[in-house]
């Protein structure tokens, strides 16, 4: 009885483990500390960081085009880190990044009562405002943009990444 018990836990364990992988990477929590974890994770690779809100306007059309973006350019890492003010919903969020195409991203959602603590470790003079970018250098030099992005802009930043290797 036991053997047959422990048997189907694994096999129920096995298929769990197996739909997993085939799903898209779920939203992370970003607390304390996970800012110096995502520039860690991404060292000597181009990296996109988009700063963005469920309950934003110009990111409803701005998610989109960095989803274009990011499936254009495989050789960018891009980052997307829910950053509202409102309390985030995880459903709104993963829906939206769906939409975009973002979804295999690697994807957070602010996960701390304290947002101006976790802004201030991304940026001390950053107030909250979204959307916001910021584009690392392999060289780990960091450019930000407030406001929307220009694909544009994206482009020939994401040119001269390549061009260096």
């Amino acid at each position: 009885m036991r053997r047959r018990l422990a048997a189907i836990l694994g096999l129920g364990v096995l298929i769990a483990s197996a739909s997993a992988l085939g799903a898209p990477p779920s939203l992370k929590p970003f607390e304390r500390g996970t800012w110096q974890s995502v520039l860690r994770g991404h060292t000597g690779r181009p990296t996109l960081v988009h700063f963005w809100g469920v309950t934003c306007g110009p990111c409803k059309v701005e998610l989109p085009l960095l989803g274009r973006f990011a499936k254009d350019h495989p050789e960018i890492d891009v980052v997307t880190i829910s950053a509202d003010l409102v309390p985030n919903l995880p459903a709104a969020t993963q829906s939206m990044l769906d939409k975009a195409g973002l979804s295999s991203t690697e994807n957070f959602v602010f996960n701390d009562g304290f947002a101006e603590r976790l802004r201030f470790e991304i940026d001390p003079a950053w107030q909250g405002d979204i959307p916001r970018t910021m584009l690392i250098s392999r060289e780990g030099a960091i450019t930000t943009i407030e406001g929307s992005a220009e694909i544009a802009d994206l482009e020939k930043w994401s040119a001269q990444q390549l061009s260096k290797h």
